[in-house]
């Protein structure tokens, strides 16, 4: 994407009303008036919260959002530039219940209250598979303390992803922490018993992993 057509992005993002873009300041001086007030204040409701962390062009944050109209979806990513596709779609298409913020994803214990959230998903990370980058893996220890912090008691996390050396850290990971783990196979679509959530949405990436017979894995877990 050339820079004139990000600069042109970053710009539209700003007078999108389903985007918020906060300062990292803002974030951890605890200025964010958000913070605690996401249904009453953003999406103007009581439903579930669920995020999306690393939510890309915003595909499944959107496509989420069509398929459960009762809950209220918020799709997170550092790059305003590629989730601009999908909070014009959710805009065109008046989709309230659906938006986007703009933040490391590392900052969701200042951006949320404590069991302020209902569900995480985790669609296709980065896996960072060399040892010095395990810091940056979104189910590392310290970002499932996160997690752990800002949802609710029995709120889930989803990992779905094409990495199968993503799935097999993260379900080693909760073996040992001795979390729960509700559902977990390294071929989701070759398996039953999947949430619908998982196999019905599909992003364009994983419809090119799929044609070439890449396999999808999926695990679906909480914490104690």
């Amino acid at each position: 994407m050339g820079s004139k057509n990000k600069l042109r992005r970053f710009r539209e993002n700003e007078t999108f009303s389903n985007v918020v873009q906060p300062s990292r300041e803002e974030v951890l001086s605890d200025a964010l008036k958000l913070k605690g007030n996401w249904r009453k204040s953003f999406f103007k409701n009581n439903n579930p919260l669920v995020l999306e962390l690393g939510c890309g062009k915003g595909e499944y944050s959107v496509n989420l959002a069509k398929a459960y109209p009762d809950m209220n979806f918020l799709g997170i990513d550092i790059k305003g530039a590629r989730f601009w596709r999908g909070a014009k779609i959710a805009l065109e298409e008046k989709l309230n219940n659906v938006g986007f913020l703009r933040t490391q994803i590392e900052l969701v214990d200042h951006i949320f209250e404590e069991n302020e959230v209902d569900e995480i998903w985790i669609t296709f990370p980065d896996p960072q598979i060399k040892y010095k980058r395990t810091k940056h893996r979104l189910t590392n220890e310290d970002f499932l303390q996160k997690y752990k912090k800002i949802l609710k008691p029995d709120g889930f996390v989803h990992l779905k992803t094409d990495s199968e050396f993503m799935h097999g850290y993260t379900l080693g990971l909760l073996h040992g922490l001795d979390e729960i783990i509700e559902y977990a196979h390294h071929d989701v679509y070759g398996s039953q018993g999947a949430p619908d959530a998982v196999t019905n949405i599909q992003t364009f990436y994983e419809k090119q992993y799929l044609e070439i017979g890449k396999k999808i894995t999926y695990i679906l877990f909480k914490f104690r």
